[in-house]
């Protein structure tokens, strides 16, 4: 069964997960600053329930977790434990009554961390903020039961042995409630899936295969052994990726992602797949219904 899965937020559905800036965070004396955040993570907390209902009511069987849910949450000046925020206890117990809604409704639930972890970096400090940052949606993950936390191979920095060599190192500061979760995906500028394959055999963590980076940036590995090769590394259910570009692929630039999906890049070794597929589309919810609708077979709709 193929589950398709929507990313962090809404087109069309008057469900939204609110956020703040630092700047505005910190002009805040730290009692109405934390009032604040408590008040965001609440919110955040009551969306996402209804982000899990819309979810499957409108077969959609897989939520991306915006990686701000808790905003600032490792913000080194404005971070904070949400159990020591105000009614931060009852905060935790309604992101747990999230999990136990998703569970029940059979709506799987992942984590996709920004761009700014970097296991691979030549610099300590990035590595140790990037550990910070994934065991804190580690603990948001416990709390949902996502079991995953999809991230990059980060940059080359002119040596991509040397960088999977960090990054691999990188993995032993990890605690289980990370490396459980951990996931890898190749990307459109420096990571192909013949590189992280056998970095993710070696070290034993899944590989999320985008098939539209691969496309932008291909490695002589075609589709279809990517995708055995891929199935291969999960221990679980497998994630996937798909996206259509922009302007087409003949443009100077294929890269973007368009509003919908064009159903000729959905690859055909996917169609009898036990697998979860997030649609990285602009339209959100309304790409996945008309993607579902051509799986189905109305290719008008």
């Amino acid at each position: 069964m193929i589950r398709l899965g929507l990313c962090c937020k809404f087109a069309a559905a008057p469900i939204r997960f609110p956020v703040t800036t630092a700047l505005y965070a910190l002009k805040l004396d730290p009692a109405r600053r934390h009032a604040r955040l408590a008040e965001l993570c609440r919110a955040n907390a009551a969306a996402l329930g209804e982000a899990i209902k819309y979810c499957a009511a409108n077969g959609i069987g897989s939520f991306r977790v915006n990686s701000q849910v808790l905003p600032l949450k490792t913000h080194p000046r404005a971070g904070y434990d949400l159990a020591k925020l105000p009614g931060g206890a009852g905060i935790i117990k309604e992101f747990k009554k999230c999990g136990a809604q998703a569970r029940r409704l059979g709506v799987r639930l992942t984590f996709h961390p920004d761009q700014f972890i970097l296991l691979s970096s030549e610099k300590p400090g990035v590595t140790e903020s990037s550990v910070k940052e994934l065991e804190y949606q580690a603990e948001v993950s416990a709390w949902l039961g996502a079991d995953v936390i999809n991230i990059h191979g980060g940059g080359a920095y002119g040596d991509k042995a040397a960088a999977l060599a960090r990054a691999g190192l990188a993995l032993k500061k990890l605690g289980r409630a990370v490396r459980s979760r951990l996931a890898f995906e190749n990307d459109d500028r420096i990571y192909t899936p013949a590189d992280l394959l056998p970095f993710c055999r070696e070290h034993k963590v899944p590989f999320v295969y985008d098939v539209h980076h691969h496309r932008c940036l291909p490695d002589g590995l075609g589709v279809e052994e990517v995708t055995r090769q891929a199935l291969k590394t999960w221990d679980r259910e497998p994630l996937f990726h798909l996206s259509s570009p922009r302007d087409g692929w003949g443009a100077a630039d294929p890269r973007p992602h368009h509003d919908y999906i064009d159903l000729k890049d959905f690859p055909a070794c996917w169609r009898r797949l036990d697998v979860t597929i997030e649609v990285e589309a602009k339209a959100k919810e309304l790409a996945i219904a008309r993607l579902r609708a051509q799986l189905e077979g109305g290719r008008n709709a």
